[in-house]
């Protein structure tokens, strides 16, 4: 296997090749598409506490895999062996710029169209990510073994993740100094905002530890004030049972009532805590084509969504976070979506037809019921 994960000889490197080396990778980050890099220690044991008190909470809701494998959480080099350093990565998805806080498509638009988190509108970030990462590798085997000999190249173990293991992500973004955990627990960099994915590359290289960025969110509480489902029950707090991502992508059956109509016109995900806040003035752009939007995904017609059959939504989510919902919740969010639009005739008559899925079908009256007595 070419990750050499299993083992790996002593090879250390210097001071002054182990500072140089660094600097040289962060510059093939940069090249590889990545928006900015840095290095983190992989001890992340001190986050356990918190989890547990995450879990105590049951904030997870049926997220169970948060559940599982503590000692791989607490200490990645178990997940990895001979791991002595993280490369964390930033890679940016926002393609347009973001709207004004202050009158957004999400808050102010046609509810007639549906709303797909930005992150989930190109190609599936953990492959556009993961394949980034192998190059960065594949590059540092070879720097190895021009500057350093081929035996320093055998002795590089690597693997690359993003968001693929249980390991805390955002902890060693922080510890490699890619920016702050904001009160809605996203990662803010002051001169890139939050709309970032993050991968990460364990190597057995001894590499210099960058400085953490200070948290600067300060009194601001925008994202906090703007929660349709007030999923951020305090600072830095998140009740995944009420977050709209969670509601929509991660949650199972029915849709609890108590969040049909603040969920609103969204199908996949939600923006409003991160096009809200401040930081995302300096919202880092994409510069990977994979993340522009497919299939008309930036603005849906929840009509022309309803009409997609099984087949065409293969077609669709293929290659793409959709996948992740199925037909089944896909529909059941657009029969949501569409109990929230605008009165419509040619809404309430689409919905008017009954559907095999049970859960589809308890959603679609519901949302029948909603357009017929908008009409009234």
């Amino acid at each position: 296997m070419s990750q050499k994960i299993e083992t790996a000889t002593e090879h250390r490197l210097s001071h002054s090749q182990a500072h140089e080396l660094k600097q040289w990778i962060l510059a093939q980050a940069l090249e590889l598409g990545f928006a900015a890099a840095g290095v983190a220690p992989p001890d992340t044991s001190d986050q356990m506490k918190h989890l547990q008190a995450y879990l105590d909470k049951g904030h997870h809701g049926t997220m169970s895999f948060m559940e599982e494998h503590e000692a791989l959480r607490a200490d990645p080099t178990k997940l990895v062996e001979s791991t002595r350093s993280v490369i964390s990565v930033r890679m940016d998805y926002l393609v347009d710029a973001p709207p004004s806080r202050h009158s957004t498509d999400e808050f102010t638009g046609d509810t007639n169209f549906g709303i797909i988190a930005r992150y989930a509108r190109g190609r599936d970030y953990h492959k556009v990510m993961r394949g980034r990462l192998k190059q960065l590798a594949k590059r540092i085997e070879k720097k190895l073994t021009d500057t350093l000999g081929s035996e320093a190249a055998q002795d590089f173990a690597w693997r690359p993740f993003s968001d693929s293991a249980p390991i805390f992500e955002k902890t060693l973004a922080e510890r490699a100094g890619l920016g702050w955990t904001g009160k809605h627990t996203l990662l803010i960099h002051p001169k890139a905002g939050s709309f970032f994915l993050l991968g990460e590359l364990f190597t057995s290289l001894d590499l210099p530890i960058d400085t953490p960025e200070a948290e600067r969110c300060g009194s601001c509480s925008a994202c906090i004030d703007i929660c349709p489902t007030g999923a951020i029950i305090a600072p830095y707090q998140l009740d995944a049972r009420r977050c709209i991502a969670y509601l929509t992508i991660e949650h199972k059956g029915a849709i609890p009532h108590e969040f049909r109509e603040a969920i609103g016109n969204r199908i996949f995900g939600c923006d409003d805590c991160q096009l809200v806040c401040p930081w995302n003035r300096f919202a880092g752009r994409a510069t990977l084509s994979d993340f522009d939007p497919r299939h008309g995904l930036e603005a849906p017609k929840l009509l022309e969504l309803w009409s997609l059959s099984n087949e065409r939504f293969d077609e669709i989510s293929q290659g793409s976070p959709l996948r992740r919902l199925g037909y089944s919740g896909f529909k059941r969010n657009v029969a949501l979506a569409m109990g929230n639009a605008a009165r419509s005739a040619a809404i309430a008559q689409a919905l008017s037809h009954p559907v095999d899925d049970v859960t589809v079908d308890e959603q679609r009256r519901w949302s029948l019921k909603r357009q017929i007595s908008k009409t009234a």
